[in-house]
């Protein structure tokens, strides 16, 4: 069967043969063939595990996810994928529950999807993006389960305090900076937006791709109830900018038209996108320079860059308008 353990890989918890054969032994999943760390990814330990019956992934939650928000999550990938939203689907063992415990961690074992994530997306990727983020939103208008946005507005200071006394190690004036944009984000929040399920999260490596068509949307981890316009700034960040992190308005453009196909946004979610767009890059700012400061003893992970989110903080600072995104009403 192979080293079952992830060594070498961007896992925080390995897995040892024997506590894999026992957890796979409450499944229908056949025998074992291969199984190996995952090495994207810094919030849980993630495993392709193939056995006689196919490709799963195999997740151990770690970090940021409680166990008591599973349930949401495991629902959540439920109730869309009946809605015709593609997405990884619980397995659940013979019990019937897609929840159990490996390694001292809560773990779920979920369907393979197949496609390839777009480190380098063009116009077209990113309108795929905005289609399937508004049907994932319309999708989940029904959802009965709620969850909090953890990291909203009020986890925000919280963060930045655990951060700030050596936020400057990471760059010059830094704990400045980041303690001004909190002050004025925290003044003029925009509130009483529509609201729903959003994803939180959906950055290129959440999103698979089979060519140029949209197969999957993947990491439901940080999905919760917030502004659906929160949504399309996280994804305008995370999907817009080139490399040197300048904005492509073409990729903002096309990403929110064919939003707009499925969901037109309203006159208060236009007016308030900027300041979404300023929140969403101070909020990946703060828990990517948390991670950077904060790397656990023998973590094979490299955590992500804080001062790109930065960059991308200045940006939306000098957007005066929606218009600079690319939307053209």
């Amino acid at each position: 069967m192979g080293c079952f353990n992830g060594r070498n890989m961007a896992v925080y918890t390995e897995v040892s043969d024997d506590a894999l054969r026992a957890f796979l032994a409450l499944y229908d999943l056949g025998e074992v063939t291969s199984f190996k760390g995952i090495a994207e990814g810094v919030e849980n330990s993630n495993y392709l595990m193939r056995t006689t019956a196919g490709q799963h992934i195999l997740t151990l939650y770690e970090k940021r996810v409680k166990a008591e928000d599973l349930p949401f999550f495991i629902g959540l990938m439920e109730h869309l994928a009946q809605r015709g939203v593609t997405c990884p689907q619980p397995v659940r063992n013979r019990e019937g529950s897609a929840l159990g415990e490996l390694a001292g961690r809560p773990a779920t074992i979920v369907t393979f999807l197949d496609g390839i994530w777009i480190r380098r997306p063009n116009v077209r990727h990113c309108g795929e993006v905005g289609e399937a983020l508004a049907r994932m939103h319309l999708a989940g208008a029904d959802f009965p389960l709620k969850r909090a946005n953890a990291l909203s507005l009020p986890s925000w200071r919280p963060l930045f305090h655990s951060a700030e006394g050596r936020a400057d190690e990471v760059a010059p004036h830094l704990r400045e900076e980041i303690a001004a944009e909190l002050t004025l984000l925290q003044a003029h929040w925009p509130k009483n937006l529509p609201a729903g399920v959003i994803h939180a999260d959906l950055f290129n490596d959440n999103v698979f791709f089979l060519g140029e068509n949209l197969s999957g949307l993947i990491d439901f981890y940080f999905a919760c109830n917030d502004a659906l316009a929160y949504d399309l700034a996280i994804c305008l960040s995370a999907w817009c900018f080139e490399p040197d992190n300048a904005f492509n308005v073409s990729k903002g453009r096309a990403m929110i038209s064919a939003y707009e196909r499925l969901r037109p946004l309203g006159a208060a979610e236009i007016d308030a996108l900027p300041l979404l767009a300023r929140g969403a890059a101070l909020r990946f700012m703060l828990t990517r320079l948390v991670d950077w400061l904060n790397v656990p003893p023998g973590a094979k992970v490299a955590p992500k860059n804080p001062l790109e989110y930065r960059d991308k903080l200045r940006f939306h600072q000098r957007v005066r308008s929606a218009a600079d995104y690319g939307l053209m009403r």
